[in-house]
């Protein structure tokens, strides 16, 4: 083995206890969504154990980054970024447009045609939301609040506040969604409007 695959080895396991403590994950969570024993990870990190790629596939997915990210692998010159979507089984798909753990991290969003009377099951976890709708309209429920967003129109929101999004009978939605940790908000800078001339 090279001296450059040695050092691209060792650096893996401080990258991967990085991606796990920008996730604020614990070794045994981490275990349980892997099926990687907690002494294994906790030896991976500390650079005591070499990974295999049967440990280092699993760690990839559970931290959200591509293999070569996971291990540095040199750039290949090529500029395409290659999405992967996700489909979630009620039809609708989410595209993950960002490739790097921690920090505020993008979304795209496509839902199915919605039910105008469709019932909103409300969910809360910590973060920091900011949403823009691309196409069709967006129903935004928050807190007390039943919004229709429409393409061009946006929202912020601390996620703490119960929420649901849905597309309505109107057709699909497509919308994107920045999503940062508890204080993390997408800030938009805007060139003051200029007054009248002098």
């Amino acid at each position: 083995m090279d001296e450059a695959m040695d050092r691209t080895l060792d650096a893996v396991g401080p990258r991967l206890k990085r991606l796990r403590q920008h996730r604020d994950v614990t070794l045994a969570a981490l275990a349980e969504e892997t099926g990687i024993s907690t002494s294994t990870l906790s030896r991976l990190e500390a650079g005591l154990r070499r990974p295999t790629l049967e440990q280092l596939l699993p760690l990839a997915r559970a931290h959200g980054v591509t293999l070569d990210e996971l291990v540095d692998a040199p750039p290949t010159g090529d500029p395409r970024i290659h999405l992967r979507p996700i489909p979630c089984g009620d039809g609708s798909v989410v595209l993950p447009l960002t490739r790097r753990p921690g920090g505020i991290q993008a979304y795209k969003f496509v839902l199915p045609t919605g039910s105008d009377d469709a019932a909103p099951e409300l969910r809360t976890h910590e973060g920091y939301d900011w949403v823009y709708v691309l196409n069709g309209t967006l129903r935004l429920v928050l807190g007390e609040h039943d919004l229709v967003l429409r393409p061009g129109e946006a929202a912020e929101f601390d996620t703490r506040t119960p929420h649901w999004f849905g597309a309505t009978g109107a057709g699909p939605v497509e919308f994107l969604s920045l999503i940062g940790k508890q204080g993390e908000r997408a800030h938009v800078r805007a060139l003051p409007t200029p007054g009248p001339p002098r």
